[in-house]
């Protein structure tokens, strides 16, 4: 498990995420349990260092033997240095980039990875891409998900250049209780209390058009976003610390910025030396 999330406004976009990477073992029948959990998961990316470009990952934490970080610097090797595969930091979309990391991730690597294995223990995973295609004034988002079975969807646009809003992934319940004013699991609430299914989309929509908190302005300064992911992230640190189960979220917040003029940013993330080194 994991929280990742994106959060787009006009000046630009934040990526942030914990750092929990649970160990869980799969059955042949389709039950799953957490042996372990490690605190120094690495889920956020600059994809180039010469462009305004980033990536978010929550799921599955590896590919085989080779950690999902690992796979996505592999990837930023492929297309600084490659030849076939290079990015013209001069000549680039943010979507052409999405989908060669979505050849890269998912026909070289999962599917051969995963081929022989039974459709009910391929594991999920998902990608946000986010950034500026050259000469655009505003950043756009490409999302990738592989759903458990193996089964893929994207790249895809999730929000265009003029959307703002937030895309939050991996463990929802909190920000959608926190943001939307209800749970997950409130369709199926009504499911169970005799709505009919027609009514229920209907409902949803009236709900999140009524109890949903604004708080995501596309004015809003890209500071203030940044503030917004770390409290969101640690809502739900907190939220899962404190229900029942292992803490499959948690660890060191990192978060990063992706503006027009300043590229991609850390502002915060964990260093495997001592500060007065790095």
């Amino acid at each position: 498990m994991t929280i990742a999330i994106s959060i787009k406004v006009n000046d630009g976009i934040v990526l942030a995420a914990d750092s929990a990477s649970s160990m869980i073992i799969k059955n042949n029948d389709g039950s799953s349990g957490v042996i372990n959990v490690y605190e120094n998961g690495n889920k956020v990316a600059n994809l180039h260092k010469d462009i305004p470009v980033g990536i978010i990952t929550w799921g599955a934490g590896s590919i085989g033997v080779a950690s999902t970080s690992t796979l996505i610097k592999d990837f930023r090797k492929l297309i600084t240095e490659d030849p076939e595969h290079k990015i013209d930091p001069e000549s680039y979309t943010v979507e052409e980039i999405a989908h060669k990391f979505f050849d890269f991730i998912y026909n070289d690597h999962y599917q051969q990875e995963f081929e022989a294995w039974e459709s009910i223990q391929r594991p999920s995973l998902g990608f946000i891409i986010a950034g500026y295609s050259t000469g655009a004034t505003l950043a756009e988002q490409w999302q990738i998900d592989i759903l458990e079975g193996g089964f893929s969807h994207g790249p895809f646009i999730s929000r265009d250049k003029e959307e703002v809003g937030a895309t939050w992934s991996g463990a929802p319940e909190a920000i959608s209780r926190l943001v939307l004013g209800y749970s997950e699991n409130f369709p199926n609430v009504l499911l169970m209390s005799g709505v009919e299914p027609e009514q229920v989309g209907k409902i949803m929509r009236v709900a999140s058009e009524v109890v949903q908190a604004p708080i995501f302005i596309p004015a809003m300064p890209i500071k203030d976003a940044i503030d917004i992911a770390h409290f969101l992230v640690d809502t739900t640190i907190k939220y899962v610390k404190y229900n029942p189960g292992p803490n499959t979220v948690g660890g060191p917040i990192e978060i990063a910025a992706i503006t027009k003029h300043e590229g991609f940013k850390w502002i915060t993330r964990k260093h495997y030396f001592n500060n007065d080194i790095n």
